[in-house]
């Protein structure tokens, strides 16, 4: 019988509980203010998002708004100046808000699920135990429709429905969307609805930067009575913000047309461009109204995670016999305990014989032999014949050997008028070297 033992307690991770959630996070996520954010992998490019963001609309503030506040009453050139610097505050905390919150990561799994079923053939050969398999997915029922969900063999866990496994933050995220390069994030269940609004607020600026450019040319056409192609002559600054906000609404515009539509018909990015409701019935649509109540009117669920929380230790298994070895869904072998991440070991203990002494006995060289007293010899050579007796009795099935002699040990022996240890060879002998105490 195959017994796994406990492991040791340099194994259970000694000193972890000195450790935080996000010190032993096993993501690609980067943490700030010491685990009350968490970003992405690639959270640089917030920086290049934020300036896209604030440089046009200070070149708006300066040549653009600050004239047209001495054309206008002072009240409407103060609101003129201030919506876009207000709008634009709003939309980085948006931005924030999406890409530095837990965007409904699953916890990872310290053990792989108990198997409801296995998969294997018990038909195996003397000496072998059978594999036992994880089923690669499982069917779950959604609102009367049957759906499969995944195992996901980094996360070891089956993925609830909607989730999926983020491949540039290895994280398992429910309701998953996309990961977005622009915010830094994988947008889900905690933070599509902050990632829509940001969108259709970055729009909604542009169109404003855009509007007001054109009123400004329109201004200098009135008050000097020259062409259109000539004011925009006198004002380069709004040729550039003109450019650069049409080019803008088309992006962030089309992108926020398109998570309407997401919205209204109650699905993700990743499911709309997998799966394709639209050619069989969506699961999860439940009318216009209630999916855009889903998403903007209803609580955002907690978190999943502590993140500031202290690492907790898993306590030691006790030992337990096995009889196989679960295997992953993917991997072509089977493993013999991963829960432990160890393999399992002969159980020696009632011989009184470990593992190290099989393999760690001293080699006594042929120089040395010479000075023992023939007492310490005899004493030796029946050491070696009953660990090498053992040996062969615990691996059955196997094919026999026995204890070989190098050609100095022989004729040392001889010298020293024991002809007799050196005729047969097959039940005693002094092993030289430890290569010849395995067995073939």
């Amino acid at each position: 019988m195959y017994v796994v033992p406990p492991p040791r307690s340099s194994d259970r991770g000694s000193g972890s509980s000195e450790l935080r959630v996000y010190q032993a996070w096993k993501g690609s996520n980067k943490f700030f203010l010491q685990g009350r954010f968490i970003f992405g992998p690639d959270a640089r490019s917030l920086f290049l998002s934020s300036t896209l963001i604030v440089a046009p609309v200070a070149v708006f503030c300066v040549f653009v708004a600050r004239k047209l506040m001495d054309d206008f009453s002072d009240h409407l050139g103060i609101i003129i100046m201030a919506v876009p610097v207000i709008f634009t505050i709003y939309v980085l905390i948006l931005l924030l808000s999406t890409s530095g919150r837990d965007p409904g990561i699953i916890p990872r799994n310290a053990h792989p699920p108990e198997p409801e079923g296995f998969e294997g053939s018990l038909d195996v050969g003397a000496g072998q135990t059978p594999q036992l398999r994880l089923p690669r997915f499982k069917e779950v029922e959604v609102n009367g429709h049957y759906m499969k969900v995944k195992y996901c063999d980094t996360c070891m866990l089956y993925r609830p429905p909607r989730c999926s496994h983020c491949s540039i933050c290895n994280n398992c995220v429910e309701r998953f969307d996309h990961h977005c390069p622009w915010v830094g994030q994988c947008i889900g269940l905690r933070n599509y609805r902050f990632f829509f609004m940001f969108v259709f607020s970055s729009t909604l600026l542009c169109i404003y930067v855009f509007t007001f450019c054109w009123v400004y040319i329109r201004r200098i056409m009135d008050s000097e009575e020259i062409t259109i192609w000539k004011a925009m002559i006198k004002t380069p600054a709004c040729i550039v913000l003109i450019v650069y906000t049409f080019l803008s609404m088309w992006f962030v515009g089309g992108l926020s047309g398109f998570h309407l539509y997401l919205i209204s018909t109650n699905q993700t990015t990743y499911e709309n461009f997998r799966y394709r409701y639209d050619r069989r019935a969506n699961p999860y649509n439940k009318g216009l109204f209630n999916n855009f109540k889903e998403i903007f009117f209803t609580s955002i669920p907690q978190s999943k995670n502590n993140f500031r929380a202290m690492v907790p230790v898993e306590p030691a298994l006790p030992p337990r016999p096995v009889s196989g070895g679960f295997m992953s869904p993917s991997m072509g072998k089977a493993v013999d305990d991963i829960e432990m991440g160890r393999k399992t070991v002969w159980d020696m203990s009632s011989a009184g014989i470990d593992d190290s002494q099989l393999n760690n006995r001293p080699t006594i060289k042929d120089e040395e032999l010479g000075e023992l007293s023939p007492e310490i010899r005899t004493t030796v050579d029946d050491a070696g014949d009953h660990v090498g007796s053992h040996h062969r009795r615990s691996s059955r099935g196997r094919k026999s050997g026995s204890w070989e002699m190098s050609p100095e040990v022989v004729s040392l022996a001889a010298r020293i008028g024991e002809p007799n240890r050196t005729g047969g060879g097959g039940s005693s002998g002094l092993p030289t070297d430890n290569s010849h105490t395995k067995p073939q």
